[in-house]
């Protein structure tokens, strides 16, 4: 779906924006670029400016500086409904009073198509979405992931060429989510434009997207493929996304000098900034300092709190390098783990992996 690594998209087609937007105290300001058939996962915590971002390509929010070009067209100072957009918010907003073949036909009808054409458009719509047997239904009789559906249908009814989704499955229970997950990521496999959407979930956004790009205060922070992300986080927030303990120092050969805390061996060999990082399931705990081992990290931690994470104990430890440890509710209780509890915390350098910073 997506240009090959390392050759950027051809922004004559597809989507160039540079969004800036000024509200208050707050400054977007981003550049976003995607080539026909991309997937763009905007992602960040609470406040961050992804949803700003999404209504500004809407134009739901003005643009205060910047330019949004859509297939080489200039939008930033067309109204919403003249741009080439379809969008499927996070409560889908159906019409309570229309069918679902109905909520579907709007979009057709709005373009200037007669009532029957666009019912016709509409029913070949939910027939591809797999709800043909529900066009008579109001939003009221569908499920959640049957509302989502028309939704979309009735997004890309209007053959858009920029997709917008806002949490387009935080609305969905977790069994419901995993199946129109995988529905979602067909049909966007199949759509030929641009799609741009906001998720709080790295999952969806692992799944289902082909560039991750990850705005903080505004701004991004990092850019890449779910991969290129997932291996080399670069802010506090993606490695908590991720599952990864993240630290920053300068490199000497195997040895990374923490910015503030020890040093940590690795296998790779780096001069100049850079990151280590390591899952929490690498780490391994002792209540005494161990002997023997072949791990060339040891540090004097304290256990500073535990939480059920997944069908494993999660430890959040303080003290020479604040981190996070996965082990079974086994070996926490033969650890006798508890907050408080001094323990010393273990991992070897071939789980590390360090990058230039």
């Amino acid at each position: 779906m997506s240009a090959p690594d390392g050759i950027p998209p051809d922004t004559a087609e597809g989507l160039d924006a540079h969004l800036v937007v000024d509200r208050d105290a707050f400054r977007l300001d981003i550049t976003l670029s995607a080539a026909p058939g991309d997937v763009v996962a905007l992602l960040g915590p609470n406040g961050a400016g992804k949803t700003t971002a999404l209504r500004a390509l809407a134009g739901l929010v003005p643009l205060t500086g910047g330019h949004l070009r859509l297939d080489g067209d200039a939008l930033e100072r067309r109204p919403p409904e003249s741009r080439p957009v379809g969008v499927v918010f996070q409560d889908y907003l159906l019409f309570p009073h229309l069918s679902a073949l109905d909520n579907v036909a709007f979009g057709p009808r709005c373009h200037g198509a007669s009532k029957a054409e666009a019912r016709a458009q509409a029913a070949g719509w939910l027939e591809r979405m797999g709800l043909a047997e529900h066009a008579g239904a109001k939003p009221r009789r569908l499920s959640g992931g049957q509302a989502q559906r028309v939704a979309l249908a009735r997004a890309l009814a209007t053959h858009p060429r920029l997709l917008l989704l806002d949490e387009p499955l935080a609305a969905l229970d977790a069994r419901t989510r995993l199946e129109v997950r995988a529905q979602l990521r067909r049909h966007l496999a199949e759509f030929e434009a641009v799609a741009v959407l906001v998720t709080h979930d790295p999952l969806d956004a692992m799944v289902l997207a082909d560039r991750l790009v990850v705005i903080e205060h505004g701004t991004v922070v990092q850019e890449g493929t779910p991969s290129d992300i997932a291996r080399h986080p670069r802010t506090d927030y993606i490695a908590q996304l991720v599952g990864l303990n993240l630290y920053r120092g300068r490199a000497d050969g195997h040895t990374v000098h923490l910015v503030a805390g020890p040093s940590l061996t690795t296998t790779e060999i780096l001069s100049g900034p850079a990151f280590v990082a390591f899952p929490p399931s690498a780490v391994t705990l002792h209540r005494d300092r161990p002997t023997g081992s072949s791990a060339r990290n040891l540090w004097r931690c304290e256990v500073a709190g535990l939480e059920t994470h997944g069908d494993q104990i999660r430890a959040d430890l303080t003290g020479e390098l604040p981190l996070a440890a996965d082990l079974t509710t086994i070996a926490a209780a033969e650890l006798d783990l508890r907050p408080g509890a001094p323990v010393w915390a273990t991992v070897k350098a071939a789980q590390t992996h360090a990058y230039p910073a």
